[in-house]
């Protein structure tokens, strides 16, 4: 076997490794950026009873129960994520006594007020977002809030967020933005066509040159 062979042997070798690196990397970005996130919810509108979230972005209205589950104070769902210019109803369960929609002190942009306490059935509380509400808020109900009736409501794309792991509860991989996996897409294809291009000099390039000194 010629050194040459040899040569080419190895070369194969190596680009096929760095190839399938290059790949496996690549895999991995675009996995991570597939990961789901959702606002980073202050502590106690996250905490509060029920727990519940929609991603309701790309709907033109939501509806939040007031006096939802089993004690009936808790709003649900209790996290929404939504876009500028939705419209949110708050509608009243009749369930858990008096309740009200009220932004907490200091707790965002959004000044939700429904007003004073009510229990009736069927009563709701209307409020269309704007861009002034962008950001997270975090409100309550304020005569339980001292037993967990809080809840919160993002609004626009501009929120702080964290990772989800895609639904499935939490995740090590690092998220990369779509930026990135794109740039990690396109060095994977460079790199393939400098190996290829690498290759054919190798293979044909030599050739040339030992008949030429023949």
């Amino acid at each position: 076997m010629s050194s040459d062979d040899v040569s080419r042997r190895a070369f194969m070798r190596t680009a096929g490794g760095a190839a399938a690196a290059a790949g496996a990397a690549t895999a991995t970005a675009g996995t991570a950026a597939a990961q789901e996130v959702e606002p980073d919810w202050p502590s106690e509108a996250s905490g509060g009873n029920v727990g519940s979230y929609t991603d309701a972005r790309g709907q033109d209205s939501v509806t939040i129960s007031v006096g939802a589950g089993d004690q009936g104070l808790a709003f649900d769902p209790t996290l929404v994520w939504v876009d500028e210019g939705t419209t949110v109803t708050w509608e009243w369960t009749g369930a858990g006594g008096s309740h009200n929609v009220q932004t907490v002190d200091d707790g965002g942009p959004a000044a939700l007020d429904s007003g004073d306490p009510v229990g009736e059935e069927g009563a709701t509380y209307e409020y269309e977002t704007s861009g002034e509400d962008a950001g997270i808020t975090h409100y309550h109900c304020v005569p339980h809030t001292a037993v967990g009736m809080h809840a919160g409501i993002a609004v626009g794309e501009d929120v702080a967020t964290v990772e989800t792991g895609g639904g499935g509860g939490g995740s090590d991989a690092v998220f990369v933005p779509d930026a990135a996996r794109a740039l990690g897409v396109a060095t994977f294809i460079a790199m393939v066509s400098t190996l290829g291009l690498a290759f054919v000099f190798m293979k044909y390039g030599g050739t040339i040159t030992r008949q030429e000194q023949a």
